[in-house]
């Protein structure tokens, strides 16, 4: 008896160190990886990822686009899931995969970052390559054509270039160059509403890379891309957007620093609002006046207003997460998530999918909490995502090759 009593014992411990990843939301695509063509109103535990990869090799990083969802894990294996009409998945079709696929033509590449796009994928191995596929209809891909491809091919143009990041948006692509030159963006694919950074003048589109002026001698963190919205954040905190303008503004053709004292660490970028995270856990939102994106203005606080050059969007503090600190951010089409240092993870925003977890399709103008199927453990750390209509958080042991 108190040998099976051990037993059980070391089956649950075994169990609260293996890594889990719960979806809800839009699924009738097959992005929500349950096996199933259905929106989820509340929290999928995904059972069947275990037996595609080895407990040393957990996924590190997910990347949530239109209706897909891209995943590397530790060691640099990529899989896809989701809709792949326009050959996003990178598996050599168009056909959806309803569960996690390896994309086998990048097994001989180690991949440390991936982006998806609405309907187009990006990868870049640790060697600075970058490789794109899907929709090229717009240039997004950046091979110099406007062809769909159905396996990630190498962005040439890169080819003598070290890329660090990739940031896809719905029809445009931004890359991060890091170097002895300085850090540069590059940009390719839509630029109707600026967001490629490139010209004074309007840009239909292009399909080859092109510098993002305004950002000389900037140092850069990261870059994010969703809608026709693009963004990066400085060495030293600042936040620079560039492209629609948020809240009805007027477009912005090269990137602007939001003028602000807070220092920001994250960014996270909707279709309608973006979302930064400074350094003491506070979460900031610019733009929000489109249904079921914090609606409700009057009960959120200015933080800075731009000055007077006719946007006149302002950054606000996201009400109702009761000072407790935040330590990661997400954003989808409309709605938002975060993961709080007490493991809690909240969401608001648009909620017609279920991609709230709330169990229901109301939207919320303040973060609710997301009850998911698990034991809280100090030893666990969590990552949320959100693609257009969906949301998916990973749990994994507290060990930094995992997390």
């Amino acid at each position: 008896m108190m040998e099976q009593q051990n037993d059980n014992e070391e089956k649950q411990q075994e169990q609260e160190h293996v890594q889990k990843i719960w979806s809800w939301g839009a699924g009738t695509e097959g992005q929500l990886g349950t096996g199933r063509l259905e929106d989820e109103h509340l929290p999928q535990l995904l059972l069947h990822h275990s037996s595609l990869l080895p407990r040393s090799d957990p996924i590190s990083q997910l990347a949530c686009g239109g209706a897909h969802v891209i995943a590397f894990t530790s060691g640099g294996k990529v899989l896809t899931w989701g809709r792949g009409t326009s050959g996003q998945l990178g598996h050599g079709d168009m056909v959806n995969s309803l569960c996690p696929k390896v994309v086998s033509s990048l097994e001989n590449n180690f991949i440390t970052h991936v982006s998806a796009g609405w309907s187009h994928s990006g990868f870049v191995s640790d060697g600075g390559c970058v490789f794109t596929c899907g929709d090229g209809s717009f240039g997004q891909l950046g091979h110099g054509d406007y062809r769909t491809h159905c396996s990630p091919v190498r962005v040439s143009y890169f080819v003598n270039k070290h890329v660090e990041q990739i940031a896809c948006g719905m029809r445009h692509s931004l890359v991060l160059l890091k170097g002895g030159s300085g850090d540069q963006i590059y940009a390719f694919g839509s630029g109707k509403r600026g967001q490629l950074g490139i010209s004074k003048d309007k840009v239909k589109s292009i399909s080859l890379p092109e510098v993002t002026y305004g950002l000389e001698g900037v140092k850069i963190v990261s870059i994010a891309a969703n809608g026709d919205h693009s963004a990066t954040l400085s060495v030293d905190g600042c936040l620079y957007t560039w492209g629609r303008g948020f809240s009805g503004t007027p477009d912005v053709q090269f990137p602007q620093v939001l003028p602000s004292s807070l220092r920001f660490t994250i960014v996270a970028v909707g279709w309608n609002h973006a979302l930064a995270l400074t350094g003491e856990g506070e979460v900031f939102m610019l733009g929000g006046n489109y249904h079921g994106v914090l609606g409700d203005l009057e009960k959120m606080s200015p933080a800075k207003q731009f000055p007077a050059d006719s946007r006149e969007a302002i950054l606000q503090k996201v009400p109702g997460l009761n000072d407790i600190k935040t330590v990661q951010i997400a954003a989808g089409a409309e709605h938002s998530a975060v993961v709080t240092e007490n493991g809690e993870i909240k969401a608001w925003g648009w909620g017609e999918h279920g991609q709230l977890g709330l169990g229901n399709t109301c939207d919320q103008t303040s973060p609710q909490a997301v009850s998911l199927s698990h034991t809280p453990n100090e030893a666990t750390a969590f990552k949320v995502y959100c693609g257009s209509g969906f949301t998916f958080v990973i749990m994994s042991p507290c060990n930094p090759s995992q997390t």
